[in-house]
């Protein structure tokens, strides 16, 4: 078997999610393997980096893959693009190492959340951002953010109820940043739990909004308790930026 590693985009507007599901042909995984069985004649089980949710997109998720036969990284991304719809793309395709494994390997990813601050719409970006009209305290939504950062059990943080392994996790850094009427919110970590980029998002808008003070987080993180955190915010603002290894 030849493995290889691909970088891929997608707009997540219309799936389920990245990964199979039985009850549906809309994920991401899917259209990636039907392609990819497709070029190779027989079933192709795809690795994906991460799970991203119903509705949210990738700048750069990787995934790898095992092929029966070698095939000339260019010839497989273009075989890829010539078959995937138009809202799914394969920006790289390369070689990797024999153990290599999209999941496992992987040290940080970045996620992205966009926040459309104004009451003027953006139309041609609508799909990509959660409007918010009310303005937000970006100095004190950084304020809070800079207790979240390190090695905490982010349990409260959590979209699951039951989560039976460790919800301790190591966020590197939270960089917010705003241009005109654009709020950004950049987290990168060793990893992330179910919902839990839309939830900080959620819980530091609260804090922008006035509405929870901005030196609450070591208490919400030691709550361990979802309640304790703000609202999941809609999935359309959010993108996987980037995966390192």
């Amino acid at each position: 078997m030849y493995n290889y590693k691909l970088t891929i985009q997608y707009d997540g507007t219309r799936y389920r999610g990245w990964q199979v599901q039985g009850n549906t042909d809309l994920t991401i995984q899917g259209k990636l393997e039907g392609v990819l069985s497709r070029l190779t004649g027989q079933p192709v089980e795809l690795h994906g980096s991460g799970r991203t949710d119903a509705g949210v997109h990738a700048l750069g998720q990787v995934a790898s893959v095992k092929l029966p036969h070698p095939v000339e990284p260019s010839e497989l991304l273009g075989e890829l693009n010539r078959y995937l719809p138009a809202d799914i793309g394969v920006i790289a395709a390369e070689p990797a190492p024999e153990r290599f494994h999209a999941r496992l390997n992987a040290r940080s990813k970045t996620y992205r959340y966009r926040i459309w601050n104004s009451a003027i719409p953006n139309v041609l970006e609508r799909s990509y951002l959660y409007v918010l009209p009310e303005p937000l305290d970006v100095a004190a939504m950084e304020r809070a953010a800079a207790d979240l950062v390190g090695t905490h059990n982010f349990r409260s943080f959590c979209g699951l109820k039951r989560f039976k392994k460790s919800t301790v996790r190591t966020i590197t850094d939270i960089a917010i940043t705003q241009d005109g009427a654009e709020v950004r919110l950049e987290f990168t970590g060793n990893g992330f739990l179910m919902r839990m980029v839309r939830i900080l998002a959620g819980t530091l808008v609260e804090v922008g909004l006035g509405q929870r003070e901005a030196d609450s987080m070591p208490a919400v993180l030691a709550a361990q308790d979802r309640a304790a955190a703000g609202p999941a915010l809609p999935a359309q603002g959010l993108a996987l930026v980037r995966v390192e290894y």
